[in-house]
């Protein structure tokens, strides 16, 4: 599979001069309404953070910092320190202690490897040195693989009584997550753990390891939403007989707590989609999704101090999602020429060309990046949107592409298509724009991610071929452009359903890129990187059966309950 730039060979551009025809028969998608109404509009604080709350949280959380920092002096220091680690990080609350955290883990990895990254820990306990090698390379470390070879038996497999060690094979397979290209003993630790976890259900397990058997299961902890992840670890944590209460407690408060703020930024960007913009009513063809946007964009940063980041990323992916539909449902050719050419001017003065249902999404778009760029001003970066607004124009390019293929009835090869498809997907566009509310970000960063590297260009691939795997029959039923599917299948001459296990091939594929491109040194900071694993991470959890932002009355309902209206 292609994964270079170079310039895709597009179809003749239709008359500049098309205007809107009333009496087009158009090809709607026919996108349900919302289901949360005005739920969020009416939403009332309910989480109580007075004096006594807030002292109670500051108390808990210097306990628990106290524990992170505590001296290693024996072997059970060294595992205590490894499992509290674990469980703040699966917690959701290890970003009030990033600091502390990388410290020891910088103290574990001076006293437990050698200067070839393999672990020299000399114990033999089994879930131990796996969560090492996990924590570890989770923290951008090159650990060596190797030390796995110390659990196969002489025929060369791994050997059969590590599966009797539950917790050890949920370590064993959390580590294999992050394998990445040619590490054969992690494909091997993948498969055995995988294998011996399915068995180990129909055991008698604690329930705190039935729990975590069947989660794990279904959604790998490295492919996972961090929030997501958080608010299931806690009530699977509450039932390990082990738990430390006072991390417990801290945990629950501490999501709570970020679950009101969340909610209300999910209230003030209904308001503004639903007043505002009037988007149900005004751009009736659209996927009416704000709040699955809203969920979309916490699961990319949920920590406090990027609230406005959130908040102009939810916009940005909002109006994507319009234009998205725009090109893919209901413009004619014509009209898409027209809006294709409008941003590319990205003046005010191109609304005159318009049909009048594009005029409010061009001039909402606009007004959009102009609040962006009021809001960086402030900061001194406002000439750092000029990146984003490139990327929007790279994307409509894109939606044009793909366009002109579907009225010309043009299928073309897999390589030509995922050269228009990692970019019609949008997460180039969305990796920039996240990036553009962190205080952090530099220029230096932002041209970083407009030159395509590996990590954005892998991301972009997985999301673009996990969205055709679960989308594409229902959009060739109403008329679509061809997708990666159909492509490979009328290359190749194979079944839909050999397609898909090839195309799943390139997923896993790149999900070893991006596990390499987050081991040091790294190109940017990992605070930058870790965007784009969630980014990532989005696709896996809400496309593994369906298209769960389109289809948002399943599971997406259910995620969005965990994170957004249920307490703890």
């Amino acid at each position: 599979m292609s994964k270079g730039s170079s310039t895709v060979t597009s179809l003749p551009v239709l008359a500049q001069n098309a205007k809107s025809n009333s009496n087009i028969t158009r090809n709607t998608a026919n996108f349900h309404p919302t289901i949360w109404g005005d739920y969020f509009l009416s939403h009332v604080p309910t989480f109580s953070e007075d004096d006594n709350t807030k002292k109670q949280i500051h108390l808990l959380r210097e306990d628990v910092r106290k524990m992170i920092v505590s001296p290693i002096n024996n072997k059970t220091d060294f595992s205590f320190k490894l499992n509290i680690i674990d469980a703040v990080q699966r917690l959701g609350v290890s970003y009030h202690f990033e600091y502390e955290i990388n410290q020891v883990l910088q103290e574990i990895y001076n006293i437990s490897t050698m200067e070839d990254n393999i672990i020299t820990y000399e114990d033999d306990d089994f879930h131990l040195l796996t969560l090492l090698f996990r924590l570890l390379r989770q923290q951008g470390y090159r650990i060596a693989s190797d030390v796995f070879g110390k659990f196969k038996s002489q025929t060369g497999n791994f050997n059969e009584e590590l599966a009797n060690d539950v917790q050890g094979m949920l370590s064993l397979y959390d580590a294999a997550q992050l394998r990445c290209h040619g590490e054969e003993i992690l494909e091997e630790a993948h498969n055995f753990s995988l294998t011996q976890l399915k068995k180990s259900i129909t055991t008698q397990l604690s329930p705190f390891l039935a729990a975590r058997v069947h989660h794990s299961l279904g959604q790998s902890l490295r492919k996972g939403i961090p929030r997501l992840e958080a608010r299931y670890y806690i009530s699977f944590y509450q039932e390990d007989p082990s738990h430390d209460e006072k991390l417990l407690t801290f945990a629950k408060l501490d999501f709570n707590m970020l679950q009101e703020l969340h909610k209300e930024e999910v209230s003030e960007l209904t308001r503004w989609w639903n007043e505002d913009l009037n988007a149900s009513t005004n751009m009736s063809f659209a996927r009416d999704r704000i709040v699955e946007a809203c969920f979309w964009i916490i699961g990319v940063y949920f920590e406090p101090q990027h609230s406005i980041a959130r908040r102009i990323m939810t916009k940005i992916i909002a109006i994507s999602s319009i234009i998205d539909d725009m090109y893919d449902a209901y413009g004619t050719i014509n009209e898409l020429e027209l809006f294709t050419n409008a941003i590319e001017r990205w003046d005010i003065s191109s609304i005159v060309d318009l049909p009048d249902y594009m005029k409010l999404c061009y001039t909402s778009l606009l007004d959009v990046f102009e609040e962006v760029e009021k809001t960086l001003r402030k900061q001194g970066k406002a000439h750092f949107v000029k990146y984003a607004k490139k990327e929007v124009k790279r994307l409509v390019q894109a939606y044009i592409i793909e366009a002109r293929w579907f009225h010309y009835k043009h299928t073309p090869t897999l390589e030509e298509y995922m050269q228009v498809a990692t970019m019609s997907c949008g997460y180039t566009m969305l990796t920039m724009v996240s990036f553009l509310g962190m205080e952090d970000t530099t220029e230096e960063i932002l041209m970083w991610t407009a030159s395509n590297p590996k990590i954005i260009v892998a991301a972009s691939i997985l999301c673009r071929l996990m969205d055709d795997i679960v989308g594409s029959e229902v959009e060739q039923k109403r008329g679509h452009v061809a997708s990666s599917l159909e492509c490979y299948m009328k290359q190749h001459n194979v079944s839909r359903q050999d397609t898909i296990k090839e195309l799943l091939k390139d997923v896993e594929s790149a999900w070893k890129d991006i596990n390499e491109e987050c081991l040091n040194p790294t190109k940017v900071p990992m605070t930058f990187l870790v965007r784009v694993v969630n980014l990532a991470r989005m696709m896996d959890v809400l496309y593994k059966e369906e298209d769960s932002y389109t289809n948002a009355g399943g599971i997406m309902k259910d995620y969005i309950k965990a994170l957004l209206v249920n307490k703890i």
